[in-house]
């Protein structure tokens, strides 16, 4: 298997004059995208950087990700990738855990960071860091085997974990996604989705067919459409909470969409009666891929043409990974019965970045343990059931319980707190937290202790409801049982 710096190297040699990447501020050639590339790569290593060392990257979407993924292939460098929305505390751990020597983003968001490290703004210092460096590919060797990116995402500890990925797991992830949207030569691939995230993988496919890739810098319904259609995007990736402010826009008009041919739908589970709407509304263009950061994009793929006809699937095992589904008591569970999600194959990370003792809990004997609670059918579909560890996705985002606890159990007067995931009609779940207070304590506002949250977390992390109880429900061990406080919601239809 290839790498991702080889397979830039021949787009960019083979289509360089073909458009590369376009944004709000300009655009690039494959041409004029190796030199600034190389450039970028011989910059990077000039600082001091040597080969295996970290590269995070700060910033919104902009075309400048896409040059960084390439530069940082060529250098033998690891990418660390950072949700512009997170907390600047959230951030500089990631960077700190990391060991980034390096971090390039935009100055307002570097300027929140408390890390010790060399920071490279891309509204000014970026541009002089790039000038007077050779466009000439660097004599780095890079195998498949040696990490591309590490990718953080929370564990139930509410410590974020990195996924160290390779360059093999990002090509299998990059060819499961051109078999599930069907990618091949003319296509123009969009984002609209943060970078530093699903869509990434994405970007990966236009190196096998020398791409055009268009950036969205935000998301806004209306303007949105009219530049898909002015750009001819034909294939995208989308959380559903984005189909789903699309399709029920004011403005939408399907056709305007007749480019789009495939969107890569994935991120979070959608309700089959929202599905069924988005696809009434759009037409077969959704295809639906299962897969976590530690297994990138599709462990499972729905095709597009199936999708409607099995809408509580979420598709059939993809062309690099095995899975299995494991019985509470270790053993393969039967066709149909419900057990934990595992998978192993070409797709699936190579462990986390300096925790070895969650790496053996994640991998064992080469498979991979989702936490994904699921059952296979008898054609071999994977239908998801519930989530083991418990993550609340709201927006396509995933917020870990534990670390939202652990910022309200900071308050003085809080004695302990269940944080949980309750329906929501647009971002799919929203934040809910019960609170018991302490004994004695003075009279606490849900205004001040979400007031709090947003002291410490980002703010797609702070709950919307926060309700005072005396107690929490807990079982004959003591432990508190927070699947009965989201089955209260849901029966409740809060």
């Amino acid at each position: 298997m290839e790498t991702i710096g080889a397979l830039a190297k021949k787009a960019m040699l083979q289509h360089a004059d073909n458009v590369a990447v376009s944004d709000e501020d300009g655009t690039l050639t494959y041409g004029q995208l190796k030199k600034r590339a190389c450039q970028l790569a011989h910059a990077l290593l000039q600082s001091g950087l040597n080969k295996g060392d970290r590269v995070a990257t700060l910033m919104s979407n902009r075309k400048e990700h896409i040059e960084i993924d390439a530069a940082i292939a060529f250098a033998g460098l690891v990418k660390v990738p950072v949700n512009y929305r997170l907390h600047p505390k959230e951030a500089t751990y990631i960077i700190e855990h990391a060991g980034a020597g390096v971090v390039i983003g935009e100055r307002q968001l570097l300027a929140g960071l408390s890390a010790n490290v060399e920071r490279i703004d891309v509204e000014e210092a970026y541009e002089p860091f790039l000038q007077m460096q050779s466009d000439d590919f660097p004599d780095v060797a890079v195998g498949e085997d040696d990490l591309f990116a590490i990718m953080y995402t929370s564990g139930t500890t509410g410590k974020p974990k990195g996924a160290m990925l390779t360059h093999r797991n990002m090509i299998a992830g990059a060819l499961s996604l051109i078999q599930a949207c069907e990618i091949t030569y003319g296509d123009t691939i969009g984002h609209v989705a943060p970078l530093t995230h699903g869509t990434n993988f994405l970007a990966q496919t236009a190196w096998f067919y020398g791409l055009k890739q268009v950036v969205f810098k935000k998301f806004e319904p209306s303007g949105f459409i009219d530049e898909l259609e002015k750009q001819q995007v034909t294939v995208m990736f989308m959380v559903p909470t984005l189909v789903n402010l699309m399709v029920h826009d004011p403005c939408f008009d399907p056709v305007k969409l007749r480019s789009l041919k495939s969107i890569n739908m994935a991120g979070a589970p959608i309700a089959v009666p929202k599905l069924q709407k988005a696809l009434t509304a759009l037409g077969p263009k959704l295809a639906e891929t299962y897969g976590l950061v530690e297994a990138p994009m599709a462990i499972t793929i729905m095709p597009k043409q199936q999708l409607g006809a099995r809408p509580s699937s979420c598709g059939a095992t993809g062309p690099f990974a095995e899975v299995k589904i494991v019985a509470p008591d270790g053993e393969e569970a039967p066709v149909g019965d419900i057990g934990e999600v595992a998978c192993r194959g070409s797709l699936v990370m190579k462990g986390y970045w300096q925790n070895e003792t969650a790496t053996a809990e994640a991998i064992k004997d080469g498979w991979f343990y989702t936490g994904d609670l699921g059952r296979l059918d008898d054609k071999g579909y994977l239908h998801l059931m519930d989530r083991a560890k418990d993550v609340i996705i709201t927006g396509g985002l995933n917020v870990y319980p534990r670390e939202v606890e652990e910022v309200l159990n900071q308050y003085p007067a809080v004695k302990e707190t269940c944080v949980f995931g309750a329906p929501d009609e647009k971002w799919g779940e929203r934040i809910c937290a019960h609170v018991v207070l302490q004994a004695g304590a003075a009279p606490v506002t849900e205004a001040a202790l979400i007031a709090h949250c947003t002291e410490h977390l980002a703010r797609y992390k702070k709950p919307k409801v926060i309700e005072f109880v005396h107690e929490l429900p807990k079982n004959s061990y003591g432990k508190i049982m927070r699947k009965t406080l989201r089955n209260q919601y849901k029966k409740a239809g809060v």
